[in-house]
């Protein structure tokens, strides 16, 4: 399933930049980056629920914003881009 990752951390004291580096690389070694604080992950439900797991551990949902959105996998769904960007194939090799 397509998980797009969405988050706005806290940043102004030093745990909040901490949190905010801590968040931004569990999510860079589970999806991509299409903006600073947004990424795509193809994962699988159990994946899914880790990932989960890992950011609320991290955020603090007093100050921190985090929303997961699982995108279905069905028919009419596109995503439609604009600007300099270059998109992972998710089913294509992994090395290059």
């Amino acid at each position: 399933m397509l998980v797009l990752v969405c988050y706005d951390v806290n940043t102004e004291t030093t745990a909040g930049r901490r949190r905010l580096r801590r968040v931004a690389k569990v999510c860079e070694g589970t999806g991509q980056r299409v903006q600073k604080s947004v990424f795509e992950c193809q994962i699988d439900q159990a994946r899914f629920e880790d990932l989960e797991r890992r950011l609320l551990a991290i955020i603090d949902p007093e100050l921190d914003c985090l929303r997961l959105y699982r995108v279905p996998g069905s028919r009419g769904f596109e995503v439609i881009e604009h600007g300099h960007f270059k998109a992972m194939d998710f089913e294509g090799p992994l090395v290059l």
